[in-house]
């Protein structure tokens, strides 16, 4: 850590302590070379963690989110805007769920979005995130829409 009063590079860390609410550590520190005591807070930026299938919990990756949503489209004529827009509108609806969340909940969100602007990219989700293997799951999906 630089020591904001002088800059020098070499601190040490005097004191830890975890804050009030328990969600960050504030660390006393001291510079070696002026001396000067100064304190700095460290917080997890992670904002939503994922239940996976299998029980593992990972963070919640934007960019995953991004690409699945535009892959759906497969080409389709949808505007890197429009396309911004939904995402951003399918993570606001998966943020509303709490800091931890299944991915049961993120794929059935995104399938609830694609659903109401495009039935073929509701289609091709499907497709992946329920493990199609047969025709038959296509048909069977696609009935939903008639």
């Amino acid at each position: 850590m630089v020591c904001p009063f002088c800059n020098a590079d070499d601190t040490a860390v005097v004191d830890s302590r975890k804050n009030v609410d328990g969600d960050a550590i504030r660390r006393r520190r001291q510079c070696s070379v002026c001396n000067t005591r100064f304190t700095t807070y460290e917080k997890s930026e992670i904002e939503l963690i994922v239940k996976k299938r299998n029980g593992n919990l990972e963070e919640f990756q934007y960019e995953k989110l991004f690409d699945g949503v535009e892959n759906a489209f497969g080409g389709q004529d949808l505007s890197d805007k429009q396309l911004k827009n939904l995402v951003e509108s399918i993570y606001l609806d998966i943020k509303s769920h709490g800091k931890k969340i299944e991915s049961k909940i993120i794929g059935e969100t995104v399938l609830s979005h694609l659903k109401d602007v495009n039935e073929v990219a509701y289609l091709r989700f499907a497709s992946v995130y329920k493990e199609f293997s047969q025709i038959s799951d296509f048909e069977k999906e696609a009935a939903e829409f008639n």
